[in-house]
């Protein structure tokens, strides 16, 4: 039997989720005998394959326009989407949407100008360089996201349901221990 290809990518994060997938332990062995994985953070395979995937997964906010160009990508390649963590999944959480209460020129100024181990700092322009959006938001309010793994970050247990129900080919559904906002 072919092995489930599986793609993902991050997007505003603070890899929480990224050490949670590693957090299976050694069940990521017995995922490995179903699943490729493509492209991942932590395979340093930037883009999911233009033939597609099985299963891609997004974690963290979208934050810029090269961000919105991401989710669009990993939308068009893979037939099933999973939106996981809360950054993710609801409109962000204070981790990475912390900006979402200044104007984006100010958190630029900030960042580039006034810090304080800034000499002569100016905020950088560019064609070549994605803009800010006004705010951050969830990977659902840009495309179609078919399954979301929440948590801050998931529990590993929920990570490996989600998958392993997928590759036997059954919806998951998230109940009991499996559905935790911790």
């Amino acid at each position: 039997m072919a092995k489930f290809k599986v793609a993902m990518d991050w997007l505003d994060i603070c890899s929480g989720c990224e050490m949670s997938l590693l957090d299976i332990d050694e069940r990521i062995v017995e995922l490995l005998k179903h699943v490729e994985l493509t492209s991942t953070p932590i395979t340093d395979l930037k883009h999911p394959p233009k033939e597609g995937v099985d299963i891609g997964i997004l974690t963290g906010s979208v934050g810029n326009t090269d961000q919105i160009e991401v989710v669009k990508e990993m939308r068009s390649r893979c037939k099933f989407l999973i939106a996981m963590g809360d950054c993710a999944t609801f409109n962000p959480l204070p981790i990475t949407a912390m900006r979402n209460f200044f104007d984006v020129d100010d958190v630029l100024k900030r960042g580039y100008v006034e810090t304080e181990s800034t000499i002569d700092g100016e905020v950088p322009e560019s064609e070549m360089l994605c803009r800010l959006l006004d705010k951050t938001t969830s990977i659902d309010k840009i495309v179609k996201v078919d399954y979301y793994i929440p948590g801050c970050p998931p529990d590993a247990d929920t990570i490996f349901f989600v998958l392993s129900e997928l590759i036997a080919g059954r919806i998951p559904v998230l109940t009991g221990k499996n559905l935790r906002y911790d």
